[in-house]
């Protein structure tokens, strides 16, 4: 009992060796400031500068009488096409106005209810529908109080006839945000994964080829060491990913750039612990790569194929972005280490079940914890040999 507890008081002032290490220093501070101002500065100028509701109006002009001014802003929000109404002096000014770009098109009134529309080259689409269907219904209103027909009476009793769309597979309203959100989810895990994989592999050739591992070796074995270090900077990559998830959901919500919310908390979490995972599954391969080498130059020599590994992730996962419900997207989350990556896309997606969530994180750990037992032999037969580089062939052999 008593090896145990010390092991674990090894690997954990180890941990808060690497932690303090790398918080520590000036650049890790800077470039996270740097980092979290343009993450909360880029969503708050998107949001003010994407412009609202007003912007996509078109304006729509009217000479004189301004009673058909209601009328066609009920029916440009009834046909989805909301538009702005202006008050326009006479058919000079619209004419004026029209050619300036003030307004889409102006109404100059005529005999019998009629209208002339006013626009730069034609009036097509919605604004023509919201349009024409305004004059045709105030003519009707005006028809229907000429023969004395109550307007209440007849809403009334037409106020049951309406059709209700009832859609097979009716459109995500949500569709953009889950997109952004698993494009978010998918390129940090990206950077974060390789970025925290290679401190792992130069902090391990630092040590070996200054020969301050000879030193700590003496004290610690070096599985506590291997263990120590991994999970020091994986707790530096989680504080980080937290510092931009938070920022990132915080300010979209702020603004109202985002409105996913139980979506966006659920890939933030989803992200966190996905890393977790991913980290661990290259981190004990990156330990294991650097300990192959004595220079830090040729640290990539020997992670190159963990490099390739994570690319080819990646790739399939922003092919699987368009349609995470794929064959594809659900065969790769199954499978370690793209499990990693593909889960919080599904799950920003929100195609992934719950008992695909557990799952595929149970076959994750499982697959790190056998992977960790063969990089942990490789780090201990490699770690204190200095000079050639050991290839992943040697070290596999050995």
């Amino acid at each position: 009992m008593s090896t145990a507890v010390s092991s674990s008081r090894a690997i954990g002032l180890i941990a808060k060796r690497e932690f303090t290490v790398q918080v520590m220093k000036k650049s890790f501070v800077i470039s996270n400031v740097i980092i979290l101002a343009v993450i909360i500065g880029g969503i708050i100028a998107y949001s003010i500068f994407s412009g609202g509701d007003d912007e996509d109006r078109d304006v729509v002009g009217i000479v004189g009488d301004q009673s058909i001014a209601s009328v066609i802003s009920a029916t440009g929000d009834t046909v989805g096409n909301p538009v702005e109404i202006r008050e326009i002096s006479d058919a000079g000014a619209a004419r004026s106005d029209v050619e300036s770009g003030d307004v889409a098109v102006a109404l100059v009134p005529g005999d019998a209810g009629a209208y002339t529309a006013i626009t730069d080259s034609e009036l097509t689409g919605a604004l023509r529908a919201v349009v024409e269907g305004s004059v045709s219904s105030q003519a009707t209103d005006a028809a229907l109080a000429e023969q004395g027909v109550d307007r209440a009476s007849l809403a009334e009793a037409a106020a049951n006839a309406v059709v209700t769309v009832e859609a097979i597979d009716p459109p995500d309203p949500e569709a953009g945000q889950r997109v952004a959100l698993s494009l978010a989810a998918v390129f940090i895990l990206y950077a974060q994964i390789i970025g925290f994989g290679m401190y792992v592999a130069m902090g391990v050739v630092e040590e070996k080829s200054s020969r301050v591992v000879e030193l700590l070796l003496s004290t610690v074995k070096p599985l506590q060491l291997l263990w120590g270090k991994i999970i020091g900077i994986g707790a530096v990559g989680i504080l980080q990913l937290a510092l931009y998830g938070a920022a990132g959901v915080g300010a979209g919500l702020a603004t109202g750039t985002l409105t996913v919310t139980g979506t966006a908390l659920s890939v933030f979490a989803g992200t966190l612990g996905w890393f977790v995972l991913g980290f661990a599954f290259f981190a004990v391969l990156y330990a294991a790569g650097g300990s192959m080498v004595s220079r830090q130059e040729d640290v990539n020599s020997t992670t190159m194929p963990l490099l390739l590994l994570i690319m080819a992730m990646f790739f399939a996962a922003f092919y699987s972005v368009g349609d995470p419900e794929s064959t594809l997207s659900n065969v790769l989350s199954w499978i370690p280490p793209f499990s990693a990556v593909m889960m919080p896309l599904r799950i920003a997606a929100g195609v992934a079940p719950i008992y695909q969530i557990v799952g595929t994180a149970l076959i994750m750990a499982a697959t790190t914890a056998g992977l960790a037992v063969i990089a942990a032999k490789i780090y201990q037969r490699s770690i204190l040999r200095i000079g050639k580089t050991v290839t992943w062939k040697e070290a596999f052999a050995r």
